[in-house]
């Protein structure tokens, strides 16, 4: 698939409201269509003033709760998702589904399409109770509305086997992200790009559960779909990188995960900026990496960095504050600063009996 065809393909999934509505400005639709483009194209900071400039234009069209505003609701509350402003994300997503469902009913797939934007935000939050409840729902709309076989009925399947997963219920997950890979590959081709996010949910599950020998080839085929789909710099190359490095690690191929890690760095900061949740995600993969070598020095100033990128953008007590409070505690203790460390873990414990009580399983 050519990057064209996937920029129409992505542009498809995104638009869920007639393109050719009646009312809709040049100057609207322009902003629309150029900030999905960038979208597709992975450059989210690029295409995030532009989303803000359609919501503007369009609420000031049609007004806040008309269904025309829905698709820069949508458009704009993914790209605050991808820049990590999850506070900024829920209302527009809430606001979405709200005028779906007044316009449409609850049982529209449309209605569904918001439920899913939420769920995968709350995710994002650790809310694995509350985005449980709603890509579930979003299943059985689909379901019914679409037929079983349908690419948006394995895009929800998808979205349960990823909140199982990260609840650690990797029996209940498996059979859902099969079955979702199962309905891309024979709805869409072998090579599509959700077929590859198939294969990562897949991978990760296997990874999970250490199941190393499984997770590679499952990666190192996402991988080579999306630097063909997309180019070699976009974020989901990225992703994949990051998720082929972790097997490596864990079996102490370290020489083979440090140059993937290294490249997974470089592609999120130049795509997404210096600040973004996801180059904290590097940054601390390859601490780790530099910290089970041994290379202390090289480990902590990446520790640190991730830490303040996690605490700026997601807030002190989002749970992968306490993941990177943990983390540098580990190398902290390793370099003989017990104390220090006792205290980092002490932070880390109660922000995750915090998110706890408060998030459930």
């Amino acid at each position: 698939m050519s990057v064209r065809s996937l920029i129409l393909s992505l542009l498809a999934v995104l638009w869920l409201w007639p393109i050719t509505a009646y009312g809709q400005s040049p100057e609207l639709m322009d902003a629309h269509k150029r900030a999905r483009v960038l979208y597709a194209l992975g450059r989210y900071q690029e295409a995030l003033p532009l989303a803000e400039k359609a919501l503007r234009l369009g609420e000031r069209k049609f007004g806040p709760d008309h269904p025309q505003v829905i698709r820069g609701l949508n458009d704009l509350g993914e790209l605050y998702r991808l820049q990590g402003k999850y506070a900024d994300a829920e209302p527009l997503h809430k606001r979405a589904l709200a005028i779906y469902e007044k316009a449409l009913g609850p049982e529209h797939p449309y209605v569904a399409n918001s439920l899913n934007n939420l769920a995968v935000l709350y995710q994002a939050q650790g809310k694995y109770a509350e985005a449980e409840s709603l890509v579930k729902r979003a299943l059985v709309v689909r379901e019914t509305a679409l037929g079983t076989a349908h690419p948006d009925v394995a895009a929800s399947l998808n979205g349960v086997g990823a909140v199982y997963r990260a609840q650690g219920k990797y029996a209940e997950a498996e059979p859902l992200i099969k079955r979702a890979l199962a309905i891309y590959e024979k709805a869409l081709g072998p090579q599509h790009p959700h077929v590859a996010t198939s294969l990562n949910n897949l991978a990760l599950l296997y990874y999970a559960q250490g199941k190393y020998a499984e997770a590679e080839p499952l990666v190192k085929r996402a991988l080579a779909i999306y630097e063909k789909a997309v180019g070699p710099q976009h974020p989901y190359v990225a992703t994949s990188l990051n998720n082929l490095a972790l097997p490596y690690y864990a079996q102490g191929k370290y020489a083979e995960a440090e140059p993937l890690h290294k490249r997974a760095l470089a592609i999120f900061e130049k795509a997404l900026g210096p600040h973004h949740p996801s180059v904290a995600h590097s940054l601390n993969n390859l601490a780790r990496l530099y910290q089970a070598q041994g290379k202390y020095a090289d480990a902590e100033p990446l520790h640190k960095r991730a830490l303040a990128i996690w605490e700026s953008a997601l807030g002190p007590e989002h749970p992968n504050v306490a993941k990177g409070l943990e983390n540098y505690a580990s190398l902290r203790r390793k370099m003989g600063l017990s104390a220090e460390a006792a205290r980092l873990e002490a932070q880390a414990r109660a922000i995750r009996a915090k998110h706890a009580k408060e998030n459930p399983a």
